[in-house]
């Protein structure tokens, strides 16, 4: 008599291992499974074409609008709304997949439209947010420049000067995703006038700006990352953002959008772990799946924990924020904290692939170089563990 071998049923790969979606609510968890649905539907069968190509894939533009979370956390404007941590949510998810169009909405709804809703006024907010809430208009920001990246708080070499109902900028910026295409970048110049940081609403096609694409990266190839040039660049006083007065303001913007990076390299892991737990369950050695093999199940274990760890981490991040006592110190401990997981779980991954995990086609590769991105940018390790270092010691080790 011929026996069958009963086929056992696999876990699906899940890295929501604590089933933290529960923190939202239903429609909240509906929006994000759209979202899931959409990136897994339409941006991971094509992803990876891009990243190889260096190029960005605008027909993905039209279904994130459709999905309608620009502007998510903030009220009003044609924007999403709802809380921080559902918008930490839509960054981790789309993170999830890919972390390049992560990087795209982060800097178009964190970043760009961060610095309108939290430092323009009342008519720059209705005039320039409701466009950009549809993605009508493609939002960048312009603060690193080619010789200042951690000392922007003081040494921008950008200027700024008011020729009556007109200021004039002068200065270069670097690495600013989004630029090449877009319609309007946020920069920040030092006014020559009082030495502080102001920041200003650039149309990108401006006289006197110019984008120039940043060629031969290794991570986040995904994003167009721009060099921006500015010579006598003239924009009108109407298009200061009449709420910024120093770095100070401009730190609000960045305390709220680092807080979302940590988001984003949760996601980052998640799908690292997501694939290599995948690939564990039907790659075959010694004629059974790696799965079954204690060292591999050690590897996928500890890339579980820190993800569950930084999920709670950034899960309370989002709810300070929302009880509004998030302070610069408490976003970044969870960013540098989740960066540094991130890379160790993304490595990890890549380890428990072999050879196969410089390969795109298994998509852990992709993972492991766009890591490197955002484990340096909004701020890298070091300056973010200074800022909790002087918090927790009342001593500034700053340079």
């Amino acid at each position: 008599m011929e026996t069958t071998k009963l086929e056992v049923k696999l876990p699906t790969p899940n890295a929501d291992f604590y089933q933290i979606t529960d923190c939202l609510n239903d429609s909240e968890r509906d929006k994000l499974k759209q979202v899931r649905e959409f990136m897994n539907a339409k941006a991971a069968p094509i992803i990876n074409k891009f990243w190889a190509e260096d190029s960005f894939p605008f027909e993905l533009i039209p279904g994130i609008r459709d999905l309608k979370i620009a502007g998510a956390g903030y009220e009003g404007y044609g924007c999403a709304g709802g809380n921080t941590l559902f918008a930490g949510f839509i960054a981790m998810e789309i993170a999830r997949v890919d972390c390049s169009c992560a990087t795209f909405f982060g800097v178009h709804s964190g970043l760009a439209m961060g610095s309108i809703f939290l430092c323009g006024s009342e008519e720059q907010k209705q005039k320039w947010l409701p466009p950009m809430a549809r993605l009508e208009k493609i939002g960048s920001f312009g603060l690193t420049e080619p010789l200042v990246g951690s000392g922007a708080s003081g040494g921008l070499l950008t200027t700024a000067k008011r020729e009556g109902d007109t200021w004039v900028l002068n200065g270069e910026k670097k690495w600013i995703g989004n630029a090449t295409f877009g319609d309007v970048t946020i920069i920040w110049a030092r006014d020559v006038a009082d030495n502080q940081v102001k920041g200003f609403i650039v149309e990108n096609n401006t006289p006197g700006f110019r984008a120039e694409k940043i060629e031969n990266k290794m991570a986040l190839r995904v994003v167009q990352n721009a060099h921006i040039i500015m010579e006598n660049c003239r924009v009108p006083e109407e298009n200061r953002l009449q709420n910024d007065t120093s770095f100070r303001d401009t730190a609000r913007v960045l305390r709220m959008t680092r807080a979302f990076v940590a988001w984003e390299a949760v996601g980052c892991m998640m799908g690292a772990y997501e694939h290599a737990l995948a690939y564990a369950q039907t790659r075959e050695q010694f004629g059974k799946p790696i799965g079954k093999f204690q060292l591999v199940q050690d590897l996928l274990v500890k890339m579980l924990g820190n993800i569950t760890a930084c999920q709670t981490m950034v899960i309370r991040l989002s709810q300070l924020q929302d009880d509004g006592k998030l302070k610069d110190e408490h976003a970044s401990l969870a960013k540098a904290f989740c960066t540094v997981k991130m890379r160790e779980s993304v490595g990890f991954a890549r380890e428990l692939l072999g050879a196969n995990g410089i390969s795109l086609d298994y998509n852990v590769g992709r993972f492991v170089a766009d890591a490197e991105a955002i484990y340096s940018y909004e701020g890298t390790r070091e300056m973010n563990t200074l800022i909790v270092g002087k918090a927790i010691t009342g001593f500034g080790a700053f340079v």
